[in-house]
C-alpha cells in the first residue's frame, strides 16, 4: 500500500509563474525552479552556489512528449546556468524557457555524487522516452562506495516524486505495475486491470493500463499498419512521431504495427486512434480484458462504489 506524501512547495515571488521551491519533509534534496526570464534571480540564491543537479526544459513541438531537456550537473551550479544561458555563438543553449535546479539542504552533495546523479537521470530520462534529450553524451556512472550508491538512489527517488508536481514529467517511466485506483487499503476492487483493445478484421489486440492517472499502452501491442483516417487529425501526427521515434514498429509479418516500447498517452482516446488507425473514441474502444465491460463503464463503477461506501453530504 502506497503512503502519502507531503510535498512543501513556497512561491517565492508569490506567483505561480515565478520561482518556487519544494521539499518533502525528512528529505535531505532541495528543488528551485524558475523560468528562463527569472534566471537572474535563481542566481542569487545560495542554492546555485552549491554542487547540485540542473535541469533545462523547452517546448519541441516535432517530439513525442512536446519537450526538449538537457540533463547536466555542477561543482557551482551558477556558473554552468550562466554558460547556457549565453547566446548559442558563445556555445549557449536556445531551445531552453525552464530551468530546475536540484541540490542538497545539507550541503553534502560531492562532485561524485553530482557525476553519478547526472549520469542516472539522463539514463532515466532516456528509458522513459517522454522528452528528446539534447545531451550529446551520457556519462557512465561514476564508481561510488556502497552507501553513497544507495544514498543517492534514494535521492533519486524523492526527486522523482517531486519533480511531476513541478509539472516535470521526463523521468517518470510507463508504470506497468498495479493501478492504485483499482485497489483500496483493503484490495476491495483487485489487483491491477488490463484494458484492450481489438480490431478484429486485422487481428490487433493492444493491451493497455491505466496506472498513476496515466493511461499506458503496453510493449508488444499491435496496431493497424497505415492510418486511414483524416489526413489533418492531430492523431495522424502523434502516430507519425511514434513510428519516426521507434515506438512503433513495422511488424515481421508486415501486416500490422507493434509498440516496441510502452508509451503513455494523453488520453484513452489518444491510444486508440494509434491503435486502430483512425479516430476512436476510447472510453468506449477499450474494454476489461476477459469482458465486455469498457473504460467509461470502469470508471463509472469506481464514482458508484464511492458514492455508496462514503459519507456525502448534499449542499442545500
Amino acid at each position: 500500500m502506497s503512503r502519502g506524501k507531503s510535498v512543501r512547495l513556497f512561491l517565492a515571488d508569490g506567483t505561480p509563474g515565478g520561482l518556487l521551491t519544494a521539499e518533502i519533509m525528512n528529505w535531505t534534496g532541495h528543488v528551485v525552479a524558475a523560468p528562463r526570464s527569472d534566471l537572474a534571480t535563481l542566481l542569487e540564491r545560495p542554492e546555485a552556489g552549491r554542487t547540485g543537479i540542473y535541469v533545462l526544459l523547452g517546448d519541441d513541438p516535432e517530439s513525442v512528449g512536446g519537450q526538449s531537456v538537457y540533463i547536466g550537473e555542477g561543482d557551482i551550479v551558477r556558473n554552468r546556468l550562466i554558460q547556457h544561458a549565453r547566446p548559442v555563438d558563445q556555445r549557449g543553449k536556445d531551445f531552453w524557457d525552464r530551468a530546475i535546479v536540484l541540490t542538497s539542504k545539507d550541503t553534502n552533495l560531492t562532485k561524485a555524487h553530482a557525476r553519478y546523479l547526472e549520469s542516472r537521470f539522463i539514463e532515466i530520462a532516456q528509458q522513459a522516452s517522454r522528452a528528446q534529450l539534447v545531451n550529446a553524451t551520457a556519462p557512465s556512472p561514476l564508481a561510488l562506495p556502497e552507501a553513497d550508491v544507495s544514498d543517492m538512489e534514494q535521492f533519486i527517488e524523492q526527486a522523482k516524486i517531486v519533480l511531476p508536481v513541478l509539472g516535470v514529467n521526463i523521468f517518470r517511466s510507463p508504470a506497468t505495475g498495479s493501478n492504485s485506483r483499482n485497489s483500496d487499503t483493503t484490495g476491495t476492487r483487485g489487483d491491477s486491470i488490463l484494458f484492450e483493445l481489438t480490431v478484429r478484421r486485422f487481428g490487433i489486440v493492444a493491451t493497455a493500463r491505466d496506472v498513476d492517472g496515466e493511461f499506458t499502452v503496453l510493449e508488444g501491442s499491435k496496431a493497424r499498419l497505415t492510418w486511414i483516417g483524416t489526413d489533418g487529425h492531430s492523431y495522424r501526427a502523434l502516430r507519425d512521431k511514434l513510428e519516426q521515434d521507434g515506438t512503433l514498429v513495422s511488424a515481421s509479418d508486415g501486416l500490422s504495427m507493434y509498440f516496441a516500447r510502452n508509451h503513455v498517452f494523453a488520453s484513452p482516446s489518444a491510444a486508440a486512434a494509434v491503435v486502430a488507425g483512425r479516430a476512436a473514441n476510447g472510453r468506449t474502444d477499450w474494454v476489461i480484458q476477459g469482458s465486455r465491460t469498457t473504460y467509461g463503464e470502469w470508471e463509472a463503477e469506481g464514482i458508484e462504489e464511492a458514492l455508496s461506501s462514503g459519507d456525502f453530504n448534499e449542499s442545500r
